[in-house]
């Protein structure tokens, strides 16, 4: 894999070996299960299989089925490595039953629209299914399950960081999708492989060896361990999560203001302070509705994907992870959140005092059962946490600087394994913006616009045009509509008409002032006083 040529001409980017390997793998099997580590890659190693077999068994319809949050994922990626087209299902029933059948080759829909579309889906010929994060079909019993399991195709993919060991039952239900043959039928695999008490309780696995050596044809496992040399000293996985209506409300109502004082020609320091408040009204909106309101419910999309986030990754070995937020009530939000999960954590913020913060940096170092520091920006600096091999941003800063000295805490001199950086983005906000028009790490004009911000001053001179451009970027601007020829001639006539009334206005005023001065010229002359004197006159 490591020399084969299609690692730099099968997608939009070149390939690491074991990615390759894995496409290969599932290629050949024609039916497989990918079950790597996460941050590994399985989706990329998706859309590559895809493209193989296209290029080998001439396939031109793939059915993705993802969680409802990785939809847009699946559709920026594909844009992003090939050159296929897709469709992503959206909208009303009515609207869907349509959408399957289409002339795209990757189509992408979530587990809930199959339960309401199979029909519609059985209806189109399918070359290829992938299922991602394959877990969701983990209860072998549930209707859910069982639907899925009911679709057709001559190739089929699931992607699932599920270890074996762990999570027997879910593994079990996956393979059926892939091979409904490969393991026995429920009661007697189940009867071969569990460990249980006098009561029933499941108390662990047995003969595991023999099941690896009976799934080996059809499912490949890497762990990060297994991979650590091929990986990339730093990876960056943006993930886009839709928001809730509750959160967009907010986010509209407040992009509306910053709308509004963008147009304005000038900008008042009052604006500046509606603008700032605005502006933090909308990104807080996209961590969480509780952070603007402070009521309950709370309601956050983010939260419930990084709640799923972290359970995936701290099921793997070895895991451990700097989380970072802006700020500290989302903390507040997020700690049930790690209780939930029984997760063993540090926390770092602004009112932690100074000689204290060594005491939970070593912690968090040197105690294998810690697994998670998280800290406000106030741990962006200062701390070496080379510990870590993750990077989770909850949230996005003005200051695309900050961005890189939250990374710096684990991926710097001395870190001895890959750093995996998640950046959490919620869609359609002013959060999705930020990504591209914060791009430019020299270019701070919009630092002035963060209440936070250590920026104490702004050439008005210089930035205030361009801040108002970057502005405008952020809410939408749509660009000027293509010049009405028809309008502006009219707006010409319309000027002339006014310039010939006002020549004759002035004529008439003229003439008016004229008589005026000869009646009063008859009046003096027929006047026999003496003439006034100079003072009077």
């Amino acid at each position: 894999p490591a020399r084969h040529p299609l690692r730099k001409n099968l997608l939009k980017t070149e390939l690491l070996p074991y990615q390759m390997d894995g496409i290969a793998f599932a290629v050949g099997a024609g039916r497989a299960v990918l079950a790597d580590d996460m941050g590994l890659g399985k989706t990329i190693q998706g859309i590559g299989v895809a493209e193989l077999m296209a290029r080998e068994a001439g396939i031109g319809k793939v059915l993705v089925i993802c969680p409802t949050s990785l939809k847009s994922q699946w559709r920026n990626e594909v844009q992003r490595f090939s050159d296929r087209n897709v469709q992503l299902i959206l909208g009303g029933a009515e609207e869907r039953a349509g959408q399957y059948d289409n002339e795209c080759f990757f189509t992408v829909c979530n587990y809930e629209q199959v339960m309401k579309d199979l029909q519609s889906i059985e209806r189109v010929k399918w070359d290829l299914i992938i299922l991602d994060e394959g877990q969701r079909i983990k209860n072998w019993e549930a209707k859910t399950s069982n639907v899925v399991k009911s679709l057709k195709s001559p190739f089929a993919l699931v992607l699932s960081g599920t270890p074996l060991e762990n999570r027997l039952d879910e593994l079990y239900s996956v393979v059926q999708f892939i091979d409904d043959r490969r393991l026995a039928p429920a009661f007697r695999f189940f009867n071969r492989h569990r460990v249980v008490e006098d009561n029933g309780k499941v108390i662990g696995y047995k003969n595991l060896d023999e099941l690896r050596e009976n799934l080996k044809p059809i499912l490949l496992r890497r762990t990060r361990e297994a991979v650590l040399e091929q990986l990339p000293p730093r990876t960056t996985d943006i993930v886009r999560i839709p928001p809730t209506a509750e959160q967009m409300d907010i986010h509209t109502g407040n992009m509306r203001t910053v709308s509004m004082i963008a147009r304005k020609p000038y900008i008042t320091e009052m604006d500046m302070l509606r603008l700032r408040t605005a502006l933090l009204m909308c990104r807080m909106s996209a961590d969480s509705t509780f952070l603007v309101d402070k009521q309950e419910p709370s309601y956050s999309s983010k939260l419930q994907h990084l709640e799923n986030l972290l359970q995936d990754l701290f099921a793997e070995e070895g895991r451990k992870a700097v989380l970072f937020s802006e700020w500290t009530t989302m903390l507040n939000l997020i700690e049930p959140i790690l209780a939930k999960l029984n997760l063993d954590f540090v926390r770092l913020d602004g009112s932690v005092p100074q000689k204290k913060r060594q005491q939970l940096v070593h912690r968090f170092q040197n105690e294998p059962d810690c697994k998670l520091f998280i800290t406000t920006n106030a741990g962006s600096t200062g701390l070496n946490l080379q510990a870590a091999n993750t990077v989770i941003n909850v949230d996005l800063p003005w200051n695309p600087a900050i961005l890189e000295q939250r990374i710096a805490r684990a991926h710097r001199m001395g870190q001895k394994q890959p750093v995996q950086i998640y950046v959490l983005v919620t869609e359609g906000t002013i959060e999705e913006s930020l990504l591209n028009t914060l791009s430019n790490k020299q270019n701070l004009a919009l630092a002035a616009l963060d209440v936070e911000s250590e920026v104490s001053a702004v050439d008005f001179v210089s930035n205030l045009e361009e801040m108002k451009r970057r502005l405008e970027v952020l809410v939408g601007s749509q660009p000027e509509a293509p010049l009405d020829v028809t309008s502006q001639q009219q707006a010409e006539q319309d000027l002339e008409k006014f310039a010939q009334r006002r020549e004759r206005v002035a004529a008439a005023g003229g003439e008016m002032l004229g008589a005026v001065f000869n009646f009063l010229g008859e009046l003096v002359a027929e006047d026999k006083s003496p003439a006034p004197s100079a003072e009077v006159v």
